[in-house]
């Protein structure tokens, strides 16, 4: 049925892999803004979307986002993840690792709104020692679209058998995009999403969900059964 046994696993950028709040916050700082702290910015759903002007913040955050303002924020916002965006910890090992692997194929998916967000991930990877253009799959996904078509091209692409294929998010709506795409769902509550959110509102089944950077990576290698390093 398949002609590889290759595995495949797809990341989510932005709360899974990368430390968005805090790019957020130094963007949000750097014009006067308070952003508050990470719990109350996990009680912001979407907060990529208040930026890309479809909802509106408190008056604090709303005066300054007008649509000559929002432009200015989107490239401080750019200028933070190409200089000083981080990967979570063990995040970037874990990648170096997974790239390195046999019969593992990596990709990456994001609704990043920097400007030029596939060069901003490239040059906020090779910070991290970690070459974009060893990754096998990428896609950028405009805000409100699903990821379930991307993931689906991810393993059709490669001829992945649905069983040996792995998405990697943040929010509900990433695990429901990898089970529509018949995927295994690693989730992550430190990022958009707090744990309560996901699992108490959307359901998701705590046994998948990982409450820190070092849970998922240790997670993520136990399933492709690697050992950091190899």
């Amino acid at each position: 049925m398949y002609n590889t046994s290759d595995r495949l696993i797809v990341f989510d950028a932005d709360g899974t892999i990368v430390d968005a709040f805090q790019a957020i916050d130094q963007t949000f700082s750097a014009h006067g803004m308070e952003l508050g702290g990470l719990e109350r910015f996990q009680k912001r759903h979407n907060l990529f979307k208040y930026l890309g002007g479809i909802k509106e913040f408190p008056f604090n955050l709303r005066k300054q986002l007008g649509k000559h303002s929002r432009s200015k924020l989107l490239a401080t916002l750019t200028e933070v993840y190409r200089a000083d965006a981080k990967l979570y910890p063990g995040v970037a090992a874990l990648i170096q690792t997974l790239l390195a692997a046999r019969g593992i194929r990596v990709g990456l998916v994001t609704r990043n709104i920097t400007n030029e967000p596939e060069q901003t991930l490239r040059i906020l990877l090779a910070r991290h020692d970690i070459d974009f253009d060893q990754l096998d799959f990428f896609a950028n996904i405009p805000l409100g679209q699903e990821k379930t078509a991307a993931f689906q091209n991810a393993r059709k692409t490669f001829d992945i058998n649905p069983a040996r294929s792995f998405a990697c998010g943040d929010e509900h709506k990433d695990f429901a995009a990898a089970v529509a795409a018949g995927m295994h769902a690693f989730m992550v509550s430190y990022g958009f999403e707090d744990y309560l959110r996901l699992t108490n509102k959307f359901e998701v089944p705590a046994d998948v969900i990982s409450r820190s950077p070092e849970e998922l990576c240790a997670r993520v290698l136990h399933a492709l059964d690697v050992v950091q390093g190899d």
